[in-house]
């Protein structure tokens, strides 16, 4: 199961780099880039704007002739790239949760709590704040939109918390103490695998 979160841990890295810069801006005024290639400094982006402990991030950047559209498509890209960052979390946290409790029917068990926890990241995500935007003009005209969302993993905790209390049936074997420690330990993880 370490195996398989570590690998999860790496994809979701992975994928935030893609939309980030690697180093701090303090390491990268010492490294100069290969001759014919040019350093590009990404907007809302880098070490500040990575998930840690407390909060998920995502940051994004779009590009459009019209300046409202612009914002609009960065934040939804933002958005997804959050709510995949936040499911593989939480699945993670459900698979650790499940196998420290006594359950009978394991598999509807998790079923049931992955449900339940995709409705509350779909309702958590329009509750997101935007850390950080940035807009700017490319010589063609153009708007660019670079912006950073983030979402308190404890308000996400709490609202689970209250949903999966709410299932008649989850109540019965859940542990609201053990669910939180286990997300705690599962968000720490995330900040130690990015070690920051």
């Amino acid at each position: 199961m370490k195996k398989f979160t570590y690998l999860l841990s790496l994809l979701m890295v992975g994928t935030v780099l893609m939309f980030t810069q690697c180093r701090s801006k303090k390491e990268t005024a010492t490294v100069t880039p290969p001759p014919g290639e040019t350093r590009v400094e990404v907007l809302c982006s880098g070490p500040d704007y990575f998930s840690n402990s407390e909060f998920f991030r995502a940051n994004s950047v779009a590009e459009s002739p019209n300046q409202a559209n612009s914002k609009r498509m960065a934040l939804s890209n933002a958005r997804a790239e959050l709510a995949a960052q936040i499911e593989v979390t939480v699945k993670s946290v459900i698979d650790n949760y499940v196998q420290d409790i006594t359950v009978g029917n394991r598999q509807e068990f998790t079923q049931r709590y992955e449900g339940l926890t995709r409705e509350v990241i779909n309702q958590r995500l329009t509750g997101t704040r935007v850390i950080c935007e940035e807009l700017t003009r490319t010589p063609e005209g153009r708007y660019k939109t670079y912006i950073a969302i983030e979402l308190s993993g404890e308000e996400l905790v709490n609202a689970m918390n209250d949903r999966i209390s709410r299932d008649e049936r989850l109540r019965l074997d859940y542990d609201y103490e053990r669910f939180k420690d286990t997300f705690n330990q599962e968000m720490e993880q995330m900040r130690q695998d990015r070690g920051y």
